[in-house]
């Protein structure tokens, strides 16, 4: 494989995205595929698995979130979770094929208290072997050192849009807290998870100026999750327009020009996907997905119909030892 590392451009302009994206359908692909030939294992995909470790009751006001403590959604509550429930989790997990496993908590951000249980939820699942990630919120300074110390792989923490969309989406906390925790995260020598959410009313442009604020980090992304909204009743958006499919499959090949070393993944709203726009978007350069019937609290495609898809598509499980980005 030829790797495009050396050649990684960090100082796009919205015009040269904006200028890729429009090119015909077919072109974007192509080039989109033709870049991540390059740099990836042809039809090979990553598979991580998410698991839930605090559910509910979040102060956040997401409008996508069914989690919120703003919006009724039936959601039921649960505390934190036990250390046996999460190392019973990860060995179901890499039994199915999954090299990395996540761990989510619904919290603005963790206290030091918590932060020592998922520091311990860390060293089990790493000592089976497994990538690490977890999303906890945002993070000061010396809580990424601790995560870091536990031997965390990745801390994902999304920027959900543009910077000029996303007052319309969350009042609680601004953009540039969500880059002042990347910046803690990098800081620590973690790795970055972060992508956003695409279909809560927002423009094409937005999502192109969000894919630019992540190319032009000063390190890009390792990982960056792409996701469909999942409409949510009891959210704001539960009656969200449709995503058009070719507008996703846009935005991934963008994200794979864009990024071209990065894991994009396909990640929430797969579900309400058909197999031909899942298709269309391994094509168009992703090459990650979740496994398992619910992400977080949400549905998510069930194992025997992701092997069946995955087998008519001739796509195969990464093993870990690929570190692209290490």
């Amino acid at each position: 494989m030829k790797k495009t590392k050396d050649k990684i451009k960090t100082d796009w302009s919205f015009n040269e995205a904006l200028e890729i994206y429009n090119i015909p359908f077919n072109d974007l692909v192509y080039q989109a595929q033709t870049i991540h030939r390059e740099n990836f294992k042809n039809n090979k995909i990553q598979m991580s698995t998410l698991l839930s470790v605090k559910t509910g009751s979040c102060p956040e006001d997401c409008a996508y979130c069914p989690q919120s403590a703003h919006h009724n959604t039936d959601l039921e509550k649960e505390k934190l979770i036990s250390i046996e429930k999460v190392k019973e989790a990860a060995i179901s997990a890499k039994a199915a094929g999954s090299t990395r496993f996540c761990l989510g908590a619904a919290w603005r951000s963790p206290n030091d208290h918590d932060l020592n249980t998922v520091c311990e939820m860390i060293k089990e699942v790493s000592s089976l072997g497994l990538e690490t990630c977890v999303t906890l919120g945002m993070l000061k300074d010396h809580q990424a050192k601790k995560l870091a110390k536990a031997g965390l792989d990745y801390y994902n923490h999304n920027i959900d849009t543009s910077e000029e969309y996303y007052s319309k989406i969350i009042s609680t906390r601004t953009y540039e807290d969500r880059l002042n925790t990347l910046e803690n995260v990098r800081k620590a020598d973690i790795k970055v998870c972060c992508g956003g959410i695409l279909g809560m009313g927002e423009s094409v442009h937005d999502r192109i100026k969000m894919l630019i604020t992540l190319a032009n980090l000063p390190k890009q992304p390792e990982s960056v999750p792409l996701n469909q909204l999942i409409k949510i009743p009891g959210t704001p958006l539960e009656k969200e327009r449709d995503l058009d499919p070719i507008e996703l499959i846009k935005t991934i090949a963008l994200a794979r020009i864009l990024m071209p070393l990065s894991y994009v993944r396909l990640s929430a709203g797969r579900t309400e996907m058909s197999e031909s726009t899942q298709a269309l978007a391994f094509l168009a350069g992703a090459n990650s997905i979740f496994q398992g019937d619910v992400l977080l609290t949400a549905k998510n495609p069930n194992r025997e119909k992701d092997t069946k898809l995955l087998n008519k598509l001739g796509i195969v499980s990464e093993e870990l030892a690929l570190n692209h980005n290490a």
